[in-house]
């Protein structure tokens, strides 16, 4: 297996401390905190760890505070319901003895019932799409040192827009995005750890869907992004190692939060799961701006 993408993998699988209480570390993805996705799928893998038999088929996280990077992070699962059909966990992210992050997952046992899809946006294919990390060297020594990084950093995704992405040009947009993503080797049949990978990258690229409509530039030194909230819904079994379109738009930004949602396609059309996302997009003052550079565990 790819060493990158194994190394997601070995991060999602958490060490058992007690039956409800994992360990999970972290990893610096050039990120100004813990990545969201990281939190997401640590705490949807523990929850998965309590469940037998059951597949989720939605989540709703709030994220509290700023993750450490250097420290590790513990997972405390409430087994708040087990009933004939469904289970609910409740886990909470835990680190320096404060929550980081709630996350509340339902479990249902498979059963067939109605079925309706929204249709899969008419786009190009992954096919002759750039990745997201082919970026032109004139480019990239504009752009500040940790965003190159984040940028550049070796991903255990593909990401290929559709669109590219421009992030020097103040570009006024719509708010919507297609993205194709994929694993970048192939993996185990175990749908769990596909839930687990697609709630951890569902986190990338959804709340800048927000920005797109107003303007401003890769250079975030004058913009304040923090996620607030994250839900997903796992519609039907899916194989992140298949291209999945992820389609993203944003119906509203006001009050300093930028709402977005998003739905994975399968290549062929089918509806796998849809997330939504709000998050803090603050434009700050220089000088606000310099005094969280020089402050980077500053709170939101």
């Amino acid at each position: 297996m790819h060493p990158v993408l194994k190394d997601l993998i070995d991060l999602l699988t958490l060490e058992r401390i007690e039956d409800n209480i994992f360990r999970g570390a972290s990893r610096d993805i050039g990120s100004a905190q813990v990545f969201g996705g990281q939190v997401l799928g640590q705490a949807l893998s523990a929850a998965h760890l309590t469940v037998d038999g059951r597949r989720a088929h939605s989540l709703h996280a709030y994220f509290l505070r700023r993750g450490d990077m250097n420290a590790p992070i513990i997972y405390d699962v409430d087994r708040a319901r087990d009933g004939g059909s469904f289970s609910v966990r409740r886990v909470v992210a835990i680190q320096h003895g404060r929550p980081i992050f709630n996350l509340a997952a339902s479990f249902q046992i498979p059963e067939p019932g109605l079925e309706h899809q929204a249709e899969m946006p008419r786009v190009q294919g992954p096919d002759g799409l750039q990745d997201l990390t082919e970026i032109a060297p004139e480019v990239l020594e504009k752009i500040p040192e940790k965003m190159r990084r984040y940028l550049t950093e070796k991903r255990p995704f593909e990401f290929r827009p559709v669109e590219p992405s421009d992030f020097m040009t103040a570009q006024v947009r719509p708010p919507q995005k297609y993205v194709w993503i994929k694993a970048v080797d192939s993996l185990p049949d175990n749908q769990a750890l596909h839930q687990n990978l697609l709630a951890y990258v569902s986190d990338y690229e959804l709340l800048g869907t927000s920005t797109l409509p107003h303007g401003l530039t890769f250079d975030r030194s004058r913009v304040m992004m923090a996620s607030l909230d994250h839900a997903l819904w796992f519609h039907r079994d899916f194989k992140v190692d298949d291209w999945l379109l992820y389609s993203m738009d944003s119906p509203n930004s006001s009050g300093a939060r930028g709402l977005s949602r998003g739905q994975f396609f399968t290549a062929d059309g089918t509806l796998v799961a849809s997330s939504t996302q709000e998050g803090l997009v603050r434009v700050l003052s220089d000088d606000k701006s310099q005094s969280i550079r020089s402050d980077p565990k500053r709170q939101v």
